[in-house]
């Protein structure tokens, strides 16, 4: 009896921290540190980036600089949000002419928090309660003086 009993709390335990397992998502570029290591500034070219890197994850849109190659690990519990655990970007930076310029590597670093304050978006205006806009246009549609509500109105105007 109580062999059953401790193999009913194993099995128990087992499920219920079965929830909280993390789960690990790489995402982006898989970085070949070799293959990352024999771009030279100077000696490449944007041609031979591309036939060595393959296509950035994307490219800079305001100059003719740079292209970025991003790779992130992530994990998170089950129903919570993902957390970024890694993260690497390799920038390949080019001239005027096209050639490779400059090659950086950057991390964490670069990861932006953003913390939202409020669910709601400030308005300018009046500022009405639930019930002053609920009932704020009882009475107004076909009022007096308007076009549904004052005398009918014919192609030239009142008549």
């Amino acid at each position: 009896m109580k062999t059953g009993f401790a193999t009913i709390v194993l099995i128990g335990a087992a499920l219920a921290t079965s929830g909280c397992s993390r789960i690990k998502a790489q995402q982006g570029y898989l970085i070949d540190e070799t293959l990352f290591t024999s771009i030279l500034p100077g000696v490449d070219n944007r041609e031979s980036v591309s036939r060595t890197l393959g296509r950035p994850t994307f490219a800079a849109q305001f100059d003719t600089g740079s292209w970025y190659y991003v790779s992130r690990l992530t994990g998170q519990y089950a129903f919570a949000a993902p957390k970024t655990l890694q993260q690497q970007i390799l920038i390949v930076s080019f001239d005027e002419q096209g050639n490779v310029s400059t090659v950086q590597r950057r991390g964490m670093e670069k990861i932006a928090r953003i913390n939202p304050e409020d669910d709601k978006t400030a308005t300018l205006g009046k500022s009405e309660s639930f019930f002053q806009e609920l009932f704020g246009n009882v009475g107004q549609v076909g009022a007096a003086g308007g076009p549904l509500g004052g005398q009918p109105t014919g192609r030239d105007g009142p008549r």
